[in-house]
């Protein structure tokens, strides 16, 4: 349309037909006609995204359908909410707290047997390994070190290679973005659940540079998703009191349970688990969902308590961990006015490293994903090379450093040899240690131990913790993005915890330096993650020191403080460098300039359909678009105006033409009629293809009445709206769709200007069209 002529153009109410043009009195101040916003190009955005290690196709999740709680004004399921009766609701209410305690249940004994396989695993590693150190036979232990470690990776690596490339990684990105409101699909399967328990048993004892943390907060998410669904496929479950939880504001919440239950499990952390959710993962909270959360993570507890009583007593085998992982109650905590220098250099230091870290990480996740593209052989090579050269150094740079004499306090044993002991005799005489050996020797839980010992202010040297700090930093950023279960947390503690005792050294602190290694974790952690509630209640669940609260505190806020100035999270970089449409709190600032209306006239052509119309109609949008929802408009018959009549999703269309729902002539359909033929559970259902429906000539004539599957009350707005405000709508009320209606009605002209989801308000997306604006992004 050009800019200086108004037009008015009248559309019928047809598939497939774009929404028109209207008067627009105000049109010399719309924005649109500015030079640098200008359009050049028509809207176009991919529904793909990396999910795990391979490319899915995405779509929203639809928090508007729930049981017994009226959001959404469809017909069907209003009446399924006012003919729940009491007994019904506080069914509802205790199914919704038995799910909580069995998600807390079964994670907490999941985690307990990857503890006892990793731990004896890895243990019986180095137990064998260490028989031929002792006796002189370096190369033969070397060999049978990297021929363990790399039949482990080769095991984790084909796992998830061939099976479930959604297990690789550790899935905290993924499960930002579901309860965000993106469908991540295969994330949350039965295989995806097996692969990510073998192969984190098989990945982590292999020696390489990553943790169970994040594969534990996975599995959580992915138990909690299966006892919501009653299963997975054609396997699941059709109990009829498990159709309460076949919605997606429900499953929103069990995952929910299951990333706090898994948090808890990995750090044996309770609270930590909880707002681990609340801060980093869950986009919406309310006081319910924390006190099932808390329900969930106590359960947790209790069963880790369980198992470390009985395995106390070495029934275990190798295995005899507590509660606590990392005690360091028994030091001296006091603070001095000397230890402020020291301590503000942990915290610049950590959001310093962190946001480069960052940085070089996400560098090098683009240059693993070209080599993963190659397929699956690819994949396995890469991951067993990473491990090859994981092991070559982790048992040969402790050759490098020289011996050290054993302390003579009586308290210290020293040295010792094996899986465990702060002193690792390793190639040294009797009497000496080897202080890189005691961190690069062991498992990474061990190591952890290790560097935060408490009163051994002469353990390390300040050579060793340079070594094992670059080290780390080189596995860290090789390892993440193979293709095996990983977890970030660990390799960034070992990372942070070498410089904080570092600086405790070097600035010859009178505060012990088994602390300063917590606080230099606790900052890297804050520098890369930007975590800190949460983060400061799992270093005091896992130290058991709560005098380290308020120096932790301070660390934690001044880390967090630089790593915002330099770069995001390194998980909001991974959701947009895997391309999931995550919502973000705050929109940009140049979403001021431009509005709703500007934006649907960018994008491709609306489709809309009639509240009885046609099945070759519906089955024409349904193929030839990709829309998950389409507004229902009606032709009035006095006024012979096009009126608004709601939405109707893709999902509701495909099952009523699968159970072949056709009138021959066009009518409206009683409410008896819909109910001896549809009930809500079945319009809660998504497992409907549309090649899997068969339609024949005749009854591509008929038609189908839609009123009883449309909500009636779709979220609107006008089209003079900002996108930053409907940015704002569309993240707090969790939306699927926001219809776009224009500003001024006249006769005969469309009321639906156009649809937005979330793809369409992503920045990226948006300056695609408006590449001016970019500049102003710049500013």
């Amino acid at each position: 349309m050009d800019d200086d002529t108004i037009t008015t153009q009248l559309l019928p109410p047809s598939v497939g037909v774009a929404a028109g043009d209207e008067v627009r009195p105000d049109i010399e101040n719309n924005v649109v006609n500015h030079p640098h916003l200008r359009k050049r190009a028509k809207m176009s955005v991919r529904h793909m995204a990396m999910v795990g290690a391979e490319i899915s196709h995405i779509e929203s999740l639809d928090y508007e359908y729930i049981f017994f709680i009226p959001i959404n004004e469809n017909p069907m399921f209003k009446q399924d909410w006012r003919t729940g009766t009491k007994s019904e609701v506080f069914a509802y209410v205790c199914y919704k707290w038995m799910l909580a305690f069995l998600v807390g249940l079964l994670t907490g004994v999941v985690a307990v047997v990857i503890n006892l396989a990793v731990e004896n695993i890895a243990g019986y590693k180095f137990l064998i390994v260490s028989r031929f150190v002792e006796d002189r036979r370096y190369v033969m232990g070397l060999i049978i070190l990297a021929g363990i470690n790399f039949g482990l990776t080769l095991i984790a690596a084909c796992l998830c290679a061939f099976f479930s490339p959604a297990a690789a990684g550790p899935g905290i990105p993924e499960i930002k973005a579901y309860l965000n409101g993106i469908d991540t699909p295969n994330m949350y399967g039965f295989t995806t659940l097996l692969v990510k328990f073998l192969g984190t048993i098989a990945a982590v004892p292999a020696g390489l540079d990553l943790g169970k943390e994040g594969p534990l907060v996975h599995i959580g998410t992915c138990i909690a998703a299966l006892l919501g669904q009653g299963g997975t496929g054609k396997y699941r479950v059709k109990w009829p009191w498990l159709r309460y939880m076949n919605n997606d504001r429900d499953q929103r919440d069990l995952i929910t349970y299951g990333a706090s239950s898994g948090v808890c499990a990995a750090f044996r952390s309770p609270v930590g688990g909880i707002l681990f959710s609340v801060e980093e993962v869950a986009t919406w909270w309310r006081s319910a969902l924390l006190w099932r959360t808390f329900f969930s993570t106590a359960i947790v507890v209790v069963v880790l308590r369980c198992f470390t009583e009985y395995c106390g007593s070495g029934r275990c085998g190798l295995f005899n961990g507590g509660l606590i992982m990392f005690d360091v109650s028994d030091a001296d905590v006091h603070y001095h006015a000397s230890d402020i220098i020291p301590v503000i250099l942990i915290g610049v230091f950590g959001g310093l490293l962190g946001s480069l870290y960052n940085y070089v990480l996400i560098k090098v996740i683009r240059l693993y994903s070209l080599i993963n593209e190659k397929g699956k052989l690819a994949k396995i090579v890469l991951s067993v090379s990473v491990s090859l050269f994981t092991s070559v150094t982790m048992y040969g740079l402790p050759f490098l450093v020289s011996c050290t004499k054993c302390d003579s306090s009586p308290n210290i044993v020293c040295p010792t040899s094996g899986r465990t002991g702060n002193f690792k005799q390793f190639n040294c005489p009797d009497g000496y240690y080897n202080d890189l050996a005691s961190l690069l020797f062991s498992t990474n839980d061990d190591a952890v131990r290790n560097i935060f010992s408490t009163n051994t202010p002469t353990e390390f040297h300040y050579v060793t913790l340079i070594l094992f700090f670059g080290l780390y930093c080189i596995l860290g950023l090789i390892t993440f993005a193979i293709a095996v279960p990983s977890g970030l947390f660990l390799p960034i503690i070992l990372m942070g915890s070498a410089y904080g005792r570092l600086i405790g050294i070097l600035m010859n602190s009178k505060m012990d330096q088994g602390l300063y290694a917590i606080l230099g974790a606790a900052s890297l952690m804050a520098g890369s993650m930007r975590m800190t509630v949460s983060v400061c209640a799992i270093f005091l669940e896992l130290t058991n020191n709560l005098l380290l609260l308020p120096i932790t505190m301070f660390v934690l806020l001044i880390s967090k403080g630089v790593g915002d100035y330099f770069n995001p999270s390194i998980y909001e970089l991974i959701l947009e460098l895997k391309g999931l449409p995550f919502l973000e709190a705050k929109p940009e600032p140049w979403m001021r300039g431009i509005t709703v209306g500007e934006l649907v006239e960018v994008k491709p052509q609306l489709s809309t359909l009639n509240v009885v119309e046609k099945v070759s109609c519906i089955l024409n949008a349904l193929k030839n678009t990709t829309h998950n929802g389409f507004p229902v408009i009606e032709l009035e018959d006095q006024s012979r105006e096009i009126e608004l009549r709601g939405l109707i999703l893709r999902a509701h269309l495909l099952i009523a033409l699968k159970k072949k729902w056709f009138l021959e002539k066009p009518r409206k359909t009683e409410e008896r009629e819909v109910r001896e033929s549809f009930t809500a559970i079945e319009l809660a259902e998504r497992d409907t293809d549309i090649d899997q429906i068969e339609i024949s000539n005749d009854e591509m004539k008929m038609y189908i009445d839609l009123s009883p599957f449309i909500n009636k009350t779709p979220y609107t707005v006008t089209e003079d709206m900002s996108v930053a405000k409907a940015m704002m709508l569309f993240r707090q009320l969790a939306l699927r769709h926001l219809l776009i209606v224009p500003k001024y009605r006249f006769p005969r002209v469309h009321p639906v200007k156009g649809i937005l989801t979330r793809q369409d308000l992503m920045a990226d997306n948006i300056l695609c069209v408006f590449p001016h604006l970019a500049k102003f992004k710049e500013t």
